[in-house]
């Protein structure tokens, strides 16, 4: 298909050619430059081309008559910052340049070409993100909602320029939050930071000294505290370690500890590209319909939510997939379908070779509470299995879990069927739920309270949601209940979000995703601004 549109444009530019050709000697004079300039131009790119052939090669940009559309975008590029853009991408200094070094009609042409050229990376940009994530982190494989780039610079010649521009960024409320906040850092950032890092290990209440006098200092200086002259851990700080604590995903228990000072020392650069990686990533979102009723799965925050017209109707905690390449759990959006009372676990392929064939060479019966299965479904004794005479690549059996409590689904899972085999589910290892970090999963993810998010999915089909679940729990059978309506699920990242006020909280990249997407987005111009004095 590319190589089609090439041909095309190519073929746009020759026919310029040849009309030039034929025409009369003065005409040619008068359009060959600019209109010759622009095919020329534009052949490379096929939504360029097939835009201004289909408008006789008319300018949007060039002539006087442009100038209020010139003046809008400039004034967009000017802001691209403020959104966390490779500004340097669109070269806006470059092209004013040109506008004023203008000697030719051919200069105008290529001009005309180079800003709609710039105009289609910023509105791409700004619209649905700056990179393409799957190749920043193979693990975000979500889809893109791009826009045609033809019809966009289409639409846009036909609009109010300044209307246009501020229609391209994303409107949900979240996203104008962490501009503020953007703002704000940058403005401490300038201001020189949040002061000297908290020296120590630990501090309780009661403690004394310079590490809380530097402690107290920082969370004055991010929002927590009143300022205060008092040099020891009192209740007032203590309060202010449990809200910091809180806004930060840890335990809030009042201590600072080491995972809490690691929070607090964290410098106003490192917040700020938090959340320059979070307006990126409610771009590459910008278009997907979340849904009225949409389950929201943030990775980091190890917690699901049921959302309902915009309000949090459900919330529990999760355990998401461990830190190991082939575990990470990914992200993506799809819908959930229905659930699985009592289901069986169907051992993955890559758990049944890497970690249960090596135990049962060791020993036969090890790992018995799981079947072997054949080909044909049918439960093969270990006993007539030679173990040690398979590797992972020709092991011919599979493994599965029969319904019961100590299944490793627990007893409901949750699905919507998806090419990476993850859904959600109960689990019989309740303990992990009370750890700070949960990622310890294969890559599901598993609920702290599944049975409730079953009975807020449930109520939209039934009255008696809890009833209606535990009838069929009841039975011991694994059953599957449709949802009459499919609830979209959207498994995100973000370790910074704002709450409905506003204020940031944060989390810990878990997986490192954060940090290869703001280098990423360096490397294509994205800047920082420098620490004030």
């Amino acid at each position: 298909m590319a190589g089609i549109l090439r041909f095309k444009a190519w073929a746009a530019a020759c026919a310029v050619a040849i009309v030039l050709v034929l025409a009369p000697a003065d005409a040619r004079a008068q359009v060959s430059g600019f209109n010759q300039a622009i095919a020329e131009s534009a052949a490379l790119d096929p939504a360029l081309a097939q835009f201004y052939a289909g408008r006789d090669y008319q300018p949007i940009w060039t002539t006087e008559s442009d100038a209020v559309r010139r003046g809008a975008f400039f004034a967009a590029l000017a802001g691209a910052d403020n959104h966390g853009l490779p500004a340097k991408r669109y070269d806006a200094a470059g092209l004013k340049a040109r506008f004023g070094a203008l000697q030719s009609e051919r200069q105008r042409g290529l001009l005309e070409v180079a800003m709609s050229a710039a105009f289609l990376s910023y509105a791409q940009d700004i619209q649905t993100g700056a990179l393409d994530p799957v190749r920043v982190d193979p693990g975000i494989v979500r889809e893109i909602p791009r826009r045609d780039r033809e019809s966009i610079l289409t639409a846009f010649a036909a609009s109010d320029a300044a209307e246009f521009l501020r229609g391209l960024p994303p409107k949900a409320p979240q996203y104008a939050q962490l501009m503020r906040a953007k703002l704000d850092l940058e403005r401490a950032i300038g201001q020189g930071g949040w002061g000297a890092p908290v020296s120590a290990k630990a501090l309780r209440p009661g403690d004394t000294g310079g590490a809380v006098i530097a402690l107290r200092n920082r969370l004055f200086a991010m929002g927590y505290l009143s300022r205060s002259a008092a040099a020891s851990f009192d209740g007032n700080l203590q309060k202010a370690v449990q809200k910091f604590q809180m806004d930060n995903g840890l335990t809030a228990d009042g201590v600072a500890g080491e995972g809490t000072l690691l929070e607090v020392n964290r410098t106003p650069q490192e917040r700020l590209q938090s959340v320059i990686v979070a307006m990126e990533r409610m771009r590459w979102m910008n278009g997907v319909d979340l849904g009225k009723r949409h389950i929201w799965v943030n990775l980091p925050d190890f917690s699901v939510r049921v959302v309902d017209n915009g309000k949090v109707t459900f919330e529990s905690v999760t355990v998401v997939g461990q830190n190991i390449p082939d575990r990470r759990s990914p992200e993506f959006s799809d819908e959930m379908e229905m659930m699985v009372v009592n289901p069986s676990w169907n051992v993955p392929r890559s758990i049944t070779v890497k970690e249960y064939l090596p135990m049962m060479q060791r020993n036969a019966n090890a790992a018995g509470h799981i079947k072997v299965i054949d080909g044909r479904g049918r439960v093969v004794p270990r006993s007539a299995i030679d173990f040690a005479s398979y590797t992972a690549r020709n092991f011919p059996f599979a493994m599965k879990q029969p319904p019961s409590d100590g299944n490793a689904l627990g007893l409901v899972k949750f699905l919507f069927p998806n090419k990476y085999n993850i859904y959600l589910h109960d689990t019989p290892s309740k303990s992990l739920f009370n750890k700070e970090t949960r990622a310890f999963s294969h890559g599901c993810i598993r609920v702290g309270d599944p049975f409730d998010l079953a009975y807020v999915l449930l109520s939209a089909q039934t009255d008696d949601p809890e009833g209606e679940f535990r009838r069929h729990l009841n039975t011991g059978r694994e059953t599957t209940i449709m949802l009459e309506k499919p609830v979209p699920v959207h498994l995100v990242y973000f370790t910074a979000w704002p709450t409905p006020r506003g204020q940031i909280e944060y989390r810990r990249d878990v997986y490192g995703r954060d940090g290869r997407i703001f280098a990423a987005l360096s490397h294509a111009g994205v800047a920082m601004p420098a620490l004030g004095d």
